[in-house]
C-alpha cells in the first residue's frame, strides 16, 4: 500500500510503500488515533523495508492511502 503524507509548512510529501499485506483500515485507524492523540502525538508507520517513520500529528496536513502499485499519472495529456 502506498501512503503519502502532506506536512504543513513543507512543499514535499512523505511517501511510503507499506508491506503488501498492510490493511488499509488498520492504517486509517492509526492515522485517526494519532490525530486525536492530543499534543505531542506522533504517527508512526513502518515501510516494507522495515524503516520506521514518525510524523508529529499536529504537522499532518493530509494523508493519502492508495493501493500498492497504483498508477500515478505524471505529465501532460496529449493534444
Amino acid at each position: 500500500m502506498d501512503v503519502r503524507i502532506g506536512v504543513t509548512y513543507s512543499a514535499r510529501e512523505i511517501e511510503l510503500e507499506l508491506a503488501d499485506d498492510a490493511d488499509q483500515g488498520e492504517v486509517r485507524g492509526q492515522v485517526e488515533s494519532a490525530l486525536g492523540g492530543g499534543p505531542g502525538a506522533v504517527l508512526w508507520l513502518t515501510d516494507k523495508r522495515g524503516r520506521q517513520v514518525g510524523v508529529p500529528a499536529d504537522k499532518i496536513a493530509y494523508v493519502d492511502l492508495g493501493a500498492a502499485g497504483s498508477e500515478r499519472r505524471i505529465g501532460f495529456a496529449g493534444v
